[in-house]
């Protein structure tokens, strides 16, 4: 969950303090867009995957995220909100030639070490949106890993609450209610997050175009129809995490959601909304030049959009750090296998291009509460969901949308960005197969129980064996 911190108390002067500094930083944030002041390069992608800690035995989640990090060694694998998650990271690529290629062989290595280090302590790594064995006595706060950022984040969204407990209530077959007194249900949730590098003066465009893609990329990716044991939503990681975190006053301030509106001249106007629309969580006070932002990016990772603008840095030739800009798309379930999320990688890189160039800007032909529509029904529906689009305004299932109309535009945009040929066939054509045959994670699972019954570990342990094999979920079998 973000950058991590030194302490967990806070006083009101680190507050007002840290209040202070964000504006400072906001005001030169703002110049930088004015200015356009942002590093100036090829357009690149990157990700980041969560991931679950899993017992052999028992195929429940496995609390030893400390002992699994000590064997591994390494920088870009790094703790989650759960003693049983863990965060892969990738290097950025260039978007020109094989760069998915790149990235898939790259998280096959990372995840080939993690498998060799889970098992020494009789575990596994297993990607999915939520583990289907993970149970309510699993997310209590003697499973959240040891950080202060988490013991931090968990007391001031508690504090915005007035120590109300966090309600969970979603809607499925076997509905799910219960009560949380703090907020680790949202452990339950693991994602694949997709980093898209952009320029500042057409932030916006990519800005509302992944708004416009979401409930597309949702439905393609769903991977969490399970919770608790009871059958909700193809992509029930999007209710879980927006409650699991909710302060609760009112539905502007939320940490987690779909946002109120389109950007209308830069992602700019969304810094701005940090600071007005959403208290500080964790006013940890830091000793750097206001030219880092420091607090501005703390401040940022606590707000879950998901579409969510960043601020990085990159070196220069001389050693100097210039800022950039990058979109982050959240609405990505983890797995089922790595060539599922780096095609998901691809088809959202190609589409959000094509569409966020196109001379007649594709939000104006469909309105923001649509898209908001559009994106939650894709979650619970998954690619069956009938929706209107902004060239096709009569609704139409998304497994035929993506096939007749979004496939050829992500291809165009690929092309735009230089992707080789034979790269784009490559990843696309696993998006394609996987509309075709309706057969996301989701799907899969759901029938597997269908076929085999209702036993939680049993579906774990056939899935992370098909996800060992390495196929793309629809070329798996129900065995």
């Amino acid at each position: 969950m973000g950058q991590d911190i030194q302490h967990h108390a806070f006083t009101q002067a680190d507050f007002r303090e840290f209040e202070a500094r964000l504006q400072a930083e906001t005001a030169l944030l703002e110049r930088w867009f004015a200015e356009d002041a942002f590093a100036d390069g090829p357009r690149a992608t990157g990700f980041e995957l969560e991931a679950w800690l899993i017992d052999r035995r028992h195929q429940a989640p496995a609390p030893i995220i400390e002992a699994f990090l000590e064997q591994l060694q390494d920088p870009l694998i790094v703790p989650e909100l759960a003693r049983f998650n863990l965060e892969l990271n990738s290097t950025p690529e260039p978007l020109g030639g094989k760069p998915f290629s790149r990235l898939h062989a790259e998280l096959e290595r990372t995840l080939t070490r993690c498998h060799a280090a889970a098992a020494t302590l009789n575990a596994q790594v297993g990607t999915i949106g939520i583990l289907p064995t993970v149970r309510p006595d699993h997310l209590v706060p003697a499973q959240m890993t040891p950080r202060p950022r988490y013991r931090a984040l968990n007391e001031q969204i508690l504090r915005l609450r007035d120590g109300e407990p966090i309600r969970l209530e979603i809607e499925g077959e076997r509905p799910v209610f219960i009560e949380q007194p703090d907020v680790m249900l949202e452990s339950a949730a693991t994602s694949f997050q997709i980093h898209f590098k952009i320029g500042a003066a057409e932030s916006a465009r990519v800005f509302n175009a992944s708004k416009l893609l979401a409930a597309i990329t949702v439905a393609i990716g769903a991977n969490s129809p399970y919770l608790f044991g009871r059958e909700l939503w193809c992509e029930t990681r999007i209710p879980l995490f927006e409650q699991a975190v909710s302060v609760g006053d009112s539905p502007l301030r939320e940490r987690v959601g779909f946002g109120i509106r389109y950007a209308e001249h830069s992602v700019m106007e969304c810094f701005r909304s940090n600071i007005t629309r959403y208290p500080v969580l964790l006013p940890h006070l830091m000793d750097e030049p206001v030219e880092r932002l420091a607090h501005l990016r703390l401040h940022n990772g606590t707000i879950w959009r998901w579409n969510r603008p960043l601020i990085g840095f990159d070196s220069g030739p001389s050693g100097e750090q210039c800022p950039h800009l990058r979109m982050e798309h959240r609405v990505v379930a983890a797995g089922p296998s790595t060539i599922d999320n780096i095609a998901d990688a691809a088809f959202y890189c190609g589409a959000v291009q094509a569409l966020a160039s196109e001379l007649r800007p594709p939000e104006h032909s469909l309105p923001f509460n649509q898209a908001r529509i559009n994106f939650y029904l894709a979650a619970q529906k998954g690619l069956n969901a009938e929706i209107p689009w902004y060239d096709h305004p009569a609704r139409m299932p998304i497994h035929q949308l993506i096939r007749q109309h979004i496939l050829p535009k992500a291809r165009r945009g690929l092309n735009a960005l230089g992707i080789d040929r034979d790269e784009i066939d490559r990843w696309l054509g696993v998006i394609e197969a996987r509309a075709a045959t309706r057969r996301t994670g989701a799907a899969w699972q759901r029938a597997w129980v269908a076929r085999h019954g209702p036993d939680m570990a049993a579906l774990t342990e056939a899935y992370l064996a098909h996800q060992a094999t390495g196929k793309p979920v629809h070329e798996w079998t129900l065995d």
